[in-house]
């Protein structure tokens, strides 16, 4: 459902961003936006960063199925078997079997089982990321020094360099 929202948004910002480029006063604007824009999806950047999302989408789908399915089910079962995803309390009063009898007899309530399970779900995204970036620093070259600093002043000074040009001191 959420996926054919963000199509729908989508297919709504193109079709203002069409009558706003068609609609401008100079034929000549025309073009030039035209050309800018394309210049700005073919950088690698955009096109990076939209990959980027797909996958992160995906690998979202692929925590929360594992939480839910995989990783909940048995800390429930050690817990008395609780099922998280129908932990919720009824701020109407009344009592309901489960969550989805509450939500289909329009009943308020505070999801804190949802909730828990979106907790978990981030921490092991964040965790994944946090190792991801991890190794991805592992793997760069850390930046050439080219300064030094002077025994004198303690300012920063070229590495080539025999004085300091803030104290003159002479450097060996």
């Amino acid at each position: 459902m959420a996926y054919k929202l963000r199509i729908q948004f989508l297919k709504e910002l193109i079709s203002i961003a069409g009558w706003l480029l068609y609609n401008s006063r100079d034929p000549r604007e025309k073009n030039a936006m035209l050309k800018e824009f394309r210049d700005f999806v073919a950088r690698g950047n955009v096109i990076d960063l939209a990959v980027a999302v797909v996958i992160g989408a995906a690998f979202g789908r692929i925590v929360a199925s594992f939480v839910e399915d995989i990783l909940m089910p048995p800390i429930g079962m050690a817990l008395g078997n609780v099922d998280f995803s129908d932990l919720f309390i009824s701020l109407s009063g009344a009592e309901y079997p489960s969550l989805a009898a509450a939500k289909a007899a329009g009943a308020a309530t505070l999801n804190y089982g949802l909730f828990f399970n979106h907790i978990i779900n981030f921490l092991i995204i964040a965790f994944a990321i946090y190792l991801l970036v991890r190794q991805i620093n592992r793997f760069q070259r850390p930046a050439a020094v080219t300064t030094k600093e002077c025994p004198q002043c303690l300012s920063a000074i070229p590495l080539k360099a025999t004085r300091c040009a803030h104290c003159t001191s002479a450097l060996v």
